[in-house]
């Protein structure tokens, strides 16, 4: 039997730096959350991961020290028995227009729920979640700590470009987070293309939807 878990989430932060490197290490992700923020081909990026993870850390590390919306997001916090806290779970959470590259890619290109004013809209891009932790909510604690901080990040809208898989796939294909954690904090389907919907969630008062960062 698995040891409690005692979770909640925070707004991610140049103290949680050691804890999402250590979690970047221990899932094998050499990524760092720095895929949307790449200008390269996707071979270059395949070869960056392959022989130049270090650029991605520290490329990561000094967004969170600035306090760059490209290090935006939410962590996971666990404290597990009589271990002290440590992070257990990553969701970026980013102003659309610093992930321009999410919304350039084919499926997604000049889609009519993209149209108007984006101010205020921000994208949940990824998720990451320690191989120990995994399908014990973290990712619906993640969402819903999305839903919770990002107004106060200026957020009146958040995005989602989840995979609905037909048949059942490896947890690192659902990156873009399940959609149950989803439809669980009140997202709603803008764009239904199988497998890869686009969901949305308004944050305006009033709104409604469920919040939940702790489980």
């Amino acid at each position: 039997m698995s040891a409690a878990l005692e979770l909640h989430a925070e707004a991610a932060g140049p103290a949680h730096a050691a804890g999402l490197v250590a979690l970047f290490e221990a899932s094998g992700s050499p990524c760092y959350c720095r895929f949307w923020h790449f200008a390269g081909t996707n071979n270059e990026w395949l070869e960056r991961c392959a022989l130049a993870a270090d650029e991605n850390r520290a490329e990561l590390e000094a967004a969170l020290a600035q306090g760059s919306d490209e290090a935006r997001g939410i962590v996971a916090v666990a404290t597990i028995g009589a271990e002290p806290p440590r992070v257990i779970g990553w969701l970026k959470v980013a102003p659309a227009v610093s992930v321009a590259k999410a919304y350039d890619r084919r499926l997604y290109r000049k889609l009519p729920c993209f149209e108007g004013d984006r101010s205020g809209v921000f994208l949940i891009g990824c998720a990451l979640v320690h191989p120990d932790h995994r399908r014990r909510g973290v990712a619906s604690a993640l969402v819903g700590g999305a839903v919770d901080f990002a107004p106060a990040w200026g957020a009146s809208a958040l995005e989602a470009l989840p995979r609905r898989p037909k048949e059942p796939v490896s947890d690192e294909e659902l990156w873009t987070v399940p959609m149950g954690a989803f439809t669980a904090h009140g997202f709603e389907i803008v764009n239904d293309f199988e497998p890869y919907p686009v969901l949305r969630r308004d944050l305006s008062p009033g709104s409604g939807g469920v919040s939940a960062a702790r489980v």
